[in-house]
């Protein structure tokens, strides 16, 4: 037996075409999994799917918005259309804005409210979203795995990001709370669980992280010196841990939050 085979499973991954994204989609396309790409990104994930496509193995790109439910029930109905079900959702839709932060030489009184609506929208509503829409498949087939993206900020709130570690923090809320709902609902092998990513670069953090002369912050280096690792997290660092989520290997576990940050959060002194 193997527990950790996920072969010809139809895995839909929201954000598909980011940095992090990417990174999933290779990976479990490389593992046999149908990949449905869910992006706004349509020249990135166009792109992509012809990468994964290239070196023959299955992957479908479709234009998405993950605020819109009209854009993604029409997803759903292609998705059933041409694979039949839905077996795994990773929900990595995501990110920040400037607007949302508070910079070293402002306060809480400066804060843009609207930016941090967008920021609470984009990743709570864009979490719940997707899986209102897509999960009615997994709850009629009463079986499979959604997996959250939170974050290191939900856990241990940080200085400037202000909206993104609120929203962050509502996912994790939002994980535990659907993990239970479904269990009991539609049974013990439909299970949502997440990961909680601790500091990696992407396109949203660099600016915050490496300065233009690709030397990095002051603020990236004193996240580094409270890392035991020494370091940022690779992409493909997080693809294992999905894979388990992903998998029979993890049937018992529900409504967690796996933190993977290289000891931030258990670093003290």
């Amino acid at each position: 037996m193997n527990l950790f085979d996920i072969k010809d499973k139809v895995i839909l991954i929201t954000g598909a075409a980011g940095i992090l994204g990417t990174k999933m989609v290779e990976y479990f396309a490389e593992q046999g999994c149908r990949v449905v790409i869910l992006d706004r990104n349509e020249v990135a994930g166009k792109a992509l799917e012809s990468l994964v496509i290239a070196k023959k193995q299955e992957a479908l790109f479709l234009y998405t918005d993950v605020l819109n439910r009209e854009i993604l029930e029409s997803n759903y109905t292609e998705i059933i259309a041409r694979y039949g079900t839905i077996d795994i959702l990773i929900n990595a839709a995501g990110g920040n804005t400037e607007g949302a932060t508070i910079a070293p030489d402002k306060t809480l009184f400066d804060l843009n409210l609207e930016a941090f609506k967008f920021v609470v929208d984009l990743n709570l509503f864009g979490t719940v979203l997707p899986t209102i829409v897509f999960s009615k498949k997994m709850a009629g087939n009463k079986r499979g795995s959604i997996i959250n993206i939170s974050s290191e900020s939900a856990i241990r709130p940080l200085t400037r990001v202000v909206g993104y570690g609120a929203a962050k923090a509502a996912v994790t809320n939002f994980t535990k709370y659907l993990a239970c709902e479904f269990a009991i609902k539609y049974g013990p092998m439909l299970r949502v669980n997440a990961i909680a990513p601790g500091f990696f670069i992407t396109e949203q953090n660099r600016t915050l992280l490496v300065n233009t002369d690709g030397t990095f912050t002051d603020r990236a280096k004193s996240i580094i010196s409270h890392t035991p690792f020494g370091r940022f997290g690779n992409p493909e660092e997080l693809l294992g841990t999905l894979h388990w989520l992903s998998s029979d290997a993890s049937a018992f576990v529900n409504g967690t939050v796996t933190v993977i940050d290289g000891g931030f959060d258990a670093f003290s002194i």
